[in-house]
């Protein structure tokens, strides 16, 4: 089964209906640039509103490892998840699981970062744009994926009516959505919350149908 992440959840309400919609895991972006941005004390009562069991992922774009840990000493979030050009070394200091994105710029070399951040519990593939390092509503070639043996999560430009051919076309392990889920910049809106993971639940359905003819 497809894995859906929701990112840029900014209040318990939108965690609540993003849970209800029946999501995998949220994102908190702790990246002030960024019109989903959150600070420490608004992402602890975004947290009130996780249900059990769904995974909450600290997204930090090449902060410091002092702003990162003040984050963890007031909301400690299962996961992190690193959107910059932070090292392995910078990546594993926290004593969290941490996700590790490639934006697929061109001529990125995938395969040295793989290597570099082979601890990462994941690697996310996402849209590259060089005003922004994610969030951008744009997608990119899935063709230029590796195939890869560990887990993976796809970001870029996901809406309810691409996610179903992204799975069908690449299988990703899981999937993450931001923009393609708002109504307006850093709202999430809770019917598109619901059609999106509505679409990767069929799209699953009809993979598992095919397999089995």
């Amino acid at each position: 089964m497809t894995r859906v992440k929701i990112c840029g959840v900014r209040s318990a309400v939108m965690a609540e209906q993003a849970c209800e919609a029946g999501v995998d895991a949220i994102g908190l972006v702790f990246y002030e640039k960024s019109s989903r941005a959150v600070t420490a004390s608004e992402a602890v009562e975004v947290v009130r509103g996780v249900q059990a069991l769904v995974t909450t992922v600290g997204l930090f774009v090449d902060a410091s490892a002092e702003e990162v840990t003040q984050v963890l000493d007031r909301c400690p979030v299962d996961c992190l998840q690193f959107h910059g050009n932070e090292s392995a070394e910078f990546c594993l200091q926290f004593g969290r699981p941490y996700i590790k994105a490639i934006s697929m710029r061109p001529q990125v070399d995938i395969e040295a970062l793989l290597t570099e951040h082979s601890d990462a519990r994941s690697v996310l593939f996402d849209a590259w744009r060089p005003d922004a390092p994610g969030g951008t509503g744009d997608t990119f070639a899935w063709d230029r994926l590796p195939k890869l043996r560990k887990p993976w999560i796809l970001a870029g430009g996901l809406t309810a009516d691409n996610v179903s051919k992204a799975i069908e076309q690449v299988g990703p392990p899981a999937v993450d959505v931001s923009g393609g889920v708002e109504s307006a910049p850093g709202i999430k809106d809770p019917e598109r919350m619901r059609a999106f993971v509505n679409a990767v639940r069929e799209a699953d359905k009809r993979k598992h149908e095919d397999a089995a003819v």
